[in-house]
């Protein structure tokens, strides 16, 4: 069984739980939900690790409190932390999460924005993770270099942003929601390994397709990170060797159990 490299940020999240979100120029009261461990990239690779992976994770994070405590946390996981430590704040996703589960988020990448492609240990039967809350360039970097190296990868393209063509057509598969779909589609992206998620209605790759998971409304407590445990269950099935259904299986009930607890990782007060 290969290793799941996870390439993308780390934020600290702060949380506010309101009734509904405001609409533009009105303002509503909230309550605090708490300091989180948050970012796409860290996301993963907690997922990928609650799925049996062995996980690297490769990131940026400043020198503050926030990094420290964030690191002591992946040490007590057990995952392999590739982080520097650079001259910025540790990056910050402020969310505000309603009755229903449904969040809003808006992301101060900090730190994440320093990260450079410095040297990851990568080879053949490993997956790569990568998300683009991080540098393109890194990304297009790394991607390319863990092909050449015989690994698999998995391109999460959240937030949307267009890569170069030749990145695109090595990804296996290139993951994406249906928002994002539309994005890639009417750009000129199209890749050859697609895999759509369709949040409660399941997901699609190639002409596999798995039905959604339902999870009753009232157990339904926040879909924060749902998508990022989908990744990252799917790549340490990829990387156990399973096929697409087996591998969108086990991401589709990740991604379900993901909306059961608060925040995008459970038990991630920092």
């Amino acid at each position: 069984m290969g290793r799941v490299v996870v390439l993308g940020s780390l934020n600290v999240d702060i949380v506010t739980l309101v009734e509904r979100h405001p609409r533009p120029g009105e303002t509503v009261l909230g309550e605090p939900g708490g300091r989180l461990a948050g970012g796409k990239g860290a996301n993963q690779a907690l997922a990928a690790h609650r799925a049996g992976a062995d996980v690297t994770m490769v990131g940026a994070v400043g020198t503050d409190e926030a990094a420290t405590a964030y690191l002591r946390r992946l040490e007590a996981h057990g995952i392999e932390a590739a982080i520097a430590r650079v001259a910025a704040p540790t990056g910050t996703a402020l969310i505000t999460v309603d009755e229903a589960g449904e969040n809003t988020i808006i992301v101060v990448p900090g730190a994440n924005a320093l990260l450079d492609p410095h040297e990851v240990r990568i080879g053949p039967g490993d997956v790569l993770l990568a998300s683009l809350e991080v540098p393109l360039g890194t990304v297009a970097h790394v991607a390319r270099r863990a092909h050449a190296a015989g690994a698999r990868v998995v391109l999460n393209l959240s937030p949307y942003a267009a890569l170069p063509h030749d990145v695109i057509a090595l990804a296996d598969p290139v993951v994406v929601n249906e928002s994002e779909m539309a994005l890639l589609a009417d750009s000129d992206l199209m890749p050859a390994s697609v895999l759509v998620t369709f949040g409660a209605a399941g997901a699609a790759w190639g002409g596999t397709r798995v039905d959604g998971i339902p999870v009753p409304a009232d157990e339904v407590v926040d879909t924060v990170g749902a998508g990022d445990a989908f990744a990252g269950a799917l790549a340490a099935a990829l990387a156990r060797g399973a096929g697409q259904e087996e591998a969108l299986e086990a991401a589709n009930a990740a991604g379900s159990a993901a909306v059961r607890w608060s925040g995008a990782q459970p038990d991630a007060a920092l």
